[in-house]
């Protein structure tokens, strides 16, 4: 890490203390030796002006298979021209990505967070092999956005992360969750066929990423607070001249960034990590995000562990009334001045580090001395002094069921405490069918395992199990806990990242019908009221099941993932 200072030393890369804008690129471009990568080159375009120039890839998530990434062929196209108008060379390339909305409940899922790695080792491959001198990454769905910033991380070579926005809500302020809930509705008689067509008609209008502070909104927020994208950029609708705005600045950006000789190394210290945990606390951020700042840190060489968001979360509160436990989307957060104006009041509150390095070559309070604050008159922010709550809703417990941890979303609406019966489910198709069908009832603990990193594999998120519960008026009289994750779009009583799995043998691997589970979200515990013996009698005679999947990515990733705990790595 800390790649800043280098020169060209028989070919490779020799840190010493000058500091070349080039650094990467003529390795490949420069010389008679590399007159072949030059020809190459030639053909795809490329001038002799061109060899001169610092080489900035432009890695675009671009797929005409969701609503979140339907539009950042165009966004990519714009961060090109920034590039290229600040003396760079923009090279376009794409990868992969998934849609989770459209997996969610099905096989497919599995995938989703497998993607995530997919993403992050191919812009690292492309980048490493044609030697960008730097690189903008656009991401506009759950897993391409971490994947984005892991590889950011992994390479430490001079990068900004662009969030390709959010989507505007659907008629009657829908969106996916919406269709979701639905469902839950329509089983319990609630919602009619034909209302159920119409809300899936209209709750997704047009591109961007989900519209409350799901995934991939709060990815977005956290990767800003980070310091890897430019101000505003997490605040901003999919579809708006200020999104261009923000990919064309992003490319002038990185080639000033490369000349300057900023890397991802000075702006990801464990202070910018704690100012992502931070934000995402205030806005009511997703579970999903532990996991993935989790593995942003691991990829950056940066020690954090679930005991960093306990301690963080006891001081800073929930201030942001947004979707899914809230009353807001996104849009509407956008309207009255994105996240800006509320990382200035944490800022001013003395709860984020204004020193931290970030990609304008500014420091964080610089960025935000000249914010103004939000319009008098607006109730999606709140003050400290009132605040949603008073502390985090993401809350980290411990216990008899999971010694490793879990998280939980806890907004203080759903209540503090939970305490019954469960109803043990291996699988989450298994669970939603005895949902939808009432088999589930108040007062019950449903168990979802065999879901984790491993077990899944891939740890999908229960969307469809939590939604159906939701429309069909339990959200607040059932507890749902899973080794597997949940959308951000998942509300209620849950708790989620169960370690160890099931899969690995976890507590959770040893419940049955009818035990008595307590998740006491005041003191941060799950447990089981089975004794420590019965516990050790049942470990002995559990046996794994079979693996999902014994060949291909499943299997790979089945075979080198670690912990929810750690954040799902595979590295």
């Amino acid at each position: 890490m800390g790649m800043t200072k280098s020169t060209k030393t028989k070919g490779k890369i020799k840190r010493d203390g000058a500091v070349d804008p080039r650094r990467y690129s003529r390795l490949v471009v420069d010389g008679a030796k590399q007159t072949p990568s030059r020809a190459m080159l030639r053909a795809v375009g490329f001038t002799d002006a061109d060899f001169q120039r610092p080489q900035i890839g432009i890695a675009s998530t671009w797929a005409n298979l969701t609503p979140c990434n339907m539009h950042i062929n165009t966004l990519a196209a714009q961060a090109e021209a920034g590039a290229n108008a600040a003396g760079g060379k923009g090279v376009l390339f794409n990868t992969i990505t998934v849609s989770d909305g459209i997996a969610m409940g099905s096989p497919g899922m599995r995938y989703s967070l497998v993607s995530r790695e997919i993403i992050a080792d191919s812009i690292e491959t492309v980048v490493g092999a044609e030697g960008f001198d730097g690189f903008v990454a656009i991401g506009g769905c759950d897993k391409n956005m971490p994947g984005c910033a892991m590889a950011i991380a992994r390479l430490n070579r001079p990068a900004v992360f662009v969030y390709g926005g959010t989507i505007r809500p659907g008629a009657q302020r829908r969106d996916i969750v919406s269709v979701f809930e639905a469902v839950g509705g329509h089983a319990a008689g609630k919602v009619s066929d034909a209302e159920l067509a119409a809300v899936e008609r209209t709750a997704i209008p047009g591109p961007g990423s989900c519209g409350g502070m799901y995934t991939a909104n709060t990815m977005a927020s956290a990767i800003e607070a980070l310091g890897l994208s430019l101000p505003d950029s997490s605040a901003q609708e999919a579809v708006s001249e200020l999104k261009q705005n923000d990919c064309r600045r992003a490319g002038e950006a990185v080639v000033k960034l490369v000349k300057a000789g900023i890397t991802p190394s000075k702006i990801l210290i464990r202070k910018a990590f704690e100012n992502a945990i931070t934000v995402t606390i205030a806005v009511g951020g997703s579970t999903n995000a532990v996991l993935h700042l989790l593995a942003i840190a691991h990829a950056a060489g940066v020690r954090l562990t679930l005991d960093d968001f306990t301690r963080i979360g006891k001081r800073v509160p929930v201030l942001a009334d947004l979707r899914p436990s809230g009353r807001y989307a996104m849009s509407e957060l956008v309207a009255i001045g994105g996240i800006q104006p509320l990382m200035k009041r944490l800022l001013d509150r003395g709860l984020l580090h204004g020193d931290c390095l970030t990609v304008t070559g500014r420091t964080l309070a610089e960025n935000l001395k000249n914010v103004r604050d939000y319009p008098r008159g607006q109730k999606i922010v709140y003050d400290f002094d009132a605040p949603i709550k008073k502390d985090s809703h993401l809350v980290v417990m411990r216990g008899s069921v999971a010694p490793e941890g879990a998280v939980a979303k806890i907004t203080g609406k759903e209540g503090l405490l939970f305490s019954g019966p469960t109803r043990v489910f291996d699988g989450e198709e298994p669970a939603t069918k005895a949902i939808l069908a009432g088999k589930v009832r108040a007062g019950d603990i449903v168990v979802i395992r065999y879901e984790g990193p491993r077990g899944g594999p891939g740890m999908r998120e229960m969307l469809s199990p939590t939604g159906a519960i939701m429309g069909l008026g339990l959200g607040d009289k059932v507890a749902l806990i899973t080794d597997g994750r949940f959308s951000g779009g998942s509300h209620g009583f849950v708790v989620g990242h169960i370690s160890p799995e099931a899969m690995n043998g976890g507590p959770i691997a040893l419940i049955r019908n009818g035990d008595h589970i307590t998740i006491d979200a005041a003191t941060r515990r799950i447990d089981i009221a089975v004794s420590a013996a019965e516990l050790r009698r049942r470990k002995k005679a559990w046996k794994a099941p079979k693996p999902y999947a014994t060949r291909g990515v499943l299997a790979k990733f089945a075979s080198s993932v670690s912990s929810a705990s750690q954040g799902a790595v595979t590295d």
